[in-house]
């Protein structure tokens, strides 16, 4: 997850303290409630995901969609194909192509009456409120801001004076569209989720579900839309937004979009995107899941969340492997004993996660490398990925030329048989602090596609694998374009700087909160 740099002096600043005051948010008492459309067999979306799921009784269907021009695709297929209501969650939603592109939509569905809700984690949003109120302006759309800062231009004054509270975020990525489909995943909204940015894009992965699951997707985002902790933006400006600014906002879109053109056409005819949902839909796999969230409560009164507690009850049924992508990945005592255990048991663990030069959050990788020798010697495979992309697999994945890539994915297979697919990396801050949302399918021939999609990630030419040689010694191993195998014995395409800062960091008392 993105965190602003000054987050971690703002954690050792604001723990000392033991500063909990909660002062300047508006009264949050008196909101109206709602509740997502549960009736999806009355819209076009509904009868055509019916005529799959009759074939399939009491089962839910499921696409992984890895390509970010698919993600993206099918997003503004299901948002213009909306007749009732569209609700969305995200952690960040960038003000580029993407962003105003997918806000634009919405506010051409939401001007033909369907009713629009967006959730917001206030962290990155900072400086924006008005910009989001006038988009709240539209009677038919309602956006909300999830645990918001009393502080409305600065958020670290906040963090300081009222750290238990804030230190709290909504890392949930979902869209629901008329209770009949719905995508969750690792992707938030911006151009680097979807690789049309030009600088660098990410490796993600969502997950499309159909049929009853949709239901509990609906159920978790009403949970958090009318809990306490959801406030209207509309509480938090200074001044009231008018039907002006929401005509200033459409101009000040379209006038973007105009200047920035999104790279790759986009489906607009009815036909075309009901064609392209029928495509989908054709390639559902049909099985039993459901949706695991962390509760909010339950992150506050207990200190874990329920996904954490899921995948830990998971591994003592695990006979011959486990597979996980994770952006951050920050090991624990407690976790590397459960992985050295399933080793010995004959249960291969497999990873892979970012690099030093891949990985977007310097602080991450700095708790990462704590336990990385560790996990080695306990057996667990790891992978690291390039930040190149250029001549590998991965740039044809990304299809960005000389662009750089991350690792954005937060997946988990098991045994071959069951995927986990969500907003959760396997950290301490997805496990105990931030509310996040995945699916849980037991489906062998889904998890036969999410492993192939893992597999391309551990190519030679995508990632490095990390060994330790006959000395204990950490090396990076990469295999060059003749097939020759070369070793690193340091963070390869990295500075020095680079690894000072991450040593650094790696001695703060901040792992908790990584």
């Amino acid at each position: 997850m993105l965190l602003k740099p000054w987050f971690f002096l703002a954690i050792l600043f604001g723990s000392c303290l033991g500063l909990t005051a909660c002062a300047g948010l508006p009264p949050n008492h008196d909101r109206v409630a709602s509740v997502a459309w549960s009736q999806p067999e009355k819209t076009r979306l509904g009868q055509l995901v019916a005529v799959h799921a009759r074939q399939h009784p009491r089962q839910s269907g499921f696409s992984l969609v890895g390509s970010g021009k698919a993600a993206f695709n099918d997003r503004i297929a299901m948002v213009e194909l909306a007749e009732k209501t569209l609700d969305l969650q995200y952690y960040i939603w960038e003000e580029d192509s993407t962003g105003l592109l997918l806000a634009e939509h919405l506010l051409k569905v939401a001007d033909r009456g369907v009713r629009v809700r967006i959730l917001l984690d206030d962290n990155n949003m900072a400086k924006r409120d008005q910009s989001i109120a006038r988009l709240d302006a539209h009677p038919n759309l309602e956006i909300r801001m999830a645990n918001p800062f009393a502080n409305r231009r600065n958020h670290l004054l906040s963090f300081i004076t009222d750290f238990r509270r804030v230190n709290h975020r909504m890392h949930n990525k979902s869209m629901i569209v008329d209770g009949a489909l719905g995508i969750v995943g690792g992707r938030n909204i911006g151009d680097d989720y979807f690789e049309v940015d030009e600088q660098a894009n990410f490796r993600d992965m969502d997950l499309l579900a159909a049929g009853p699951i949709v239901q509990e997707l609906n159920r978790s985002f009403d949970y958090l839309w009318n809990g306490t902790w959801s406030y209207p933006i509309s509480r938090l400006v200074k001044s009231p937004v008018t039907q002006a600014d929401l005509v200033q906002a459409r101009l000040r879109i379209k006038t973007y979009l105009a200047q920035h053109p999104y790279p790759h056409p986009l489906n607009k005819e009815v036909r075309q995107l009901v064609r392209r949902i029928n495509q989908v839909l054709t390639q559902l796999v049909w099985a039993k899941g459901r949706v695991i969230d962390n509760d909010p409560v339950s992150l506050v009164k207990q200190g874990r969340g329920e996904i954490s507690h899921a995948l830990t009850n998971k591994l003592p049924s695990l006979k011959q492997e486990l597979l996980i992508e994770s952006a951050y990945f920050v090991g624990t005592k407690a976790g590397i004993e459960e992985a050295r255990k399933l080793i010995r048991q004959g249960v291969r663990i497999r990873v892979l996660t970012n690099s030093l030069a891949s990985n977007d959050v310097l602080a991450a990788h700095a708790g990462y490398t704590r336990w990385r020798d560790d996990l080695l010697k306990a057996g667990v495979e790891i992978y690291e990925l390039r930040p190149d992309s250029k001549g590998a697999l991965l740039n044809q994945l990304l299809n960005q030329g000389d662009s750089t890539a991350s690792l954005h994915t937060k997946a988990f297979a098991f045994d071959k048989k069951a995927v986990f697919i969500g907003s959760f990396n396997l950290d301490p801050r997805s496990e105990n602090i931030n509310t996040e949302i995945g699916i849980y399918v037991e489906s062998p021939e889904l998890a036969r596609r999410l492993i192939a999609f893992m597999d391309e990630g551990v190519q030679p030419k995508v990632a490095w694998k990390l060994v330790l040689n006959d000395q204990q010694q950490l090396r990076w191993l990469e295999t060059d374009q003749h097939g020759l195998l070369h070793e690193h014995d340091r963070e390869p395409m990295t500075s020095f700087w680079q690894r000072l800062f991450s040593g650094l960091i790696s001695v703060l008392p901040i792992e908790s909160q990584l």
